[in-house]
C-alpha cells in the first residue's frame, strides 16, 4: 500500500473542501488492494453539522458501501489527526489501520493531546501511521486559515 499516493488523494479532497469554505480536511477509506471504498470531506459548515468531520463522513459512507458497521479490513487515510469524536468512531468501526498527515495540536486524539486509539485500556487493534505527507497537509490548512484571516 502506497501511503503517500493515497494521502495525496485525501489532500486533493481537502482542497475541494477549502473551496467550499470548510476547513480543508479530506479522508478516504481503502481496502488492502488500495481500492477506494469511500470518501469524506469536512462538511461542518456546509451541513451546519458539528459531527460532519471528514473521517465521520468517510466511515459512514464505507459502512453503507460494505453494509456493515465493522470495517475490520479497511484503512482510513485522513489529512489531519482525528479529534476525540473521530477517534471514537474509528474505535467503534474497528478499522484495521489509520493513516494521518498533520498533527492536531489543539484537538488531536491520536498522539498530540490524547491517544485514544493506542490507550492501553482500549481493546483497539487499529494500527496507526502518522506524519504521512505532513508538510503538504499543513500547507493546505495554513493556506486556508491565511485566506480567512485576510477577509
Amino acid at each position: 500500500m502506497d501511503y503517500k499516493q493515497l494521502m495525496q488523494q485525501a489532500i486533493d479532497l481537502a482542497k475541494l473542501t477549502a473551496k467550499e469554505g470548510d476547513v480543508p480536511v479530506g479522508a478516504i477509506v481503502v481496502n488492502d488492494n488500495s481500492e477506494i471504498i469511500s470518501r469524506g470531506i469536512n462538511l461542518k459548515e456546509a451541513n451546519s453539522d458539528p459531527t460532519a468531520h471528514a473521517e465521520i463522513v468517510a466511515i459512514r459512507n464505507a459502512a453503507i458501501s460494505i453494509q456493515s458497521h465493522q470495517l475490520r479490513e479497511l484503512t482510513l487515510i485522513v489529512t489531519l489527526e482525528p479529534c476525540a469524536m473521530c477517534a471514537g468512531a474509528i474505535l467503534q468501526a474497528r478499522l484495521k489501520r489509520l493513516i494521518f498527515g498533520a498533527y492536531n495540536k489543539k484537538f488531536g486524539s491520536v498522539g498530540s493531546v490524547y491517544d485514544l486509539i493506542r490507550d492501553p485500556r482500549s481493546d483497539s487493534k487499529t494500527e496507526v501511521y502518522s506524519g504521512i505527507c505532513e508538510n503538504l497537509c499543513i500547507e493546505e490548512l495554513n493556506n486556508f486559515f491565511k485566506k480567512i484571516r485576510v477577509q
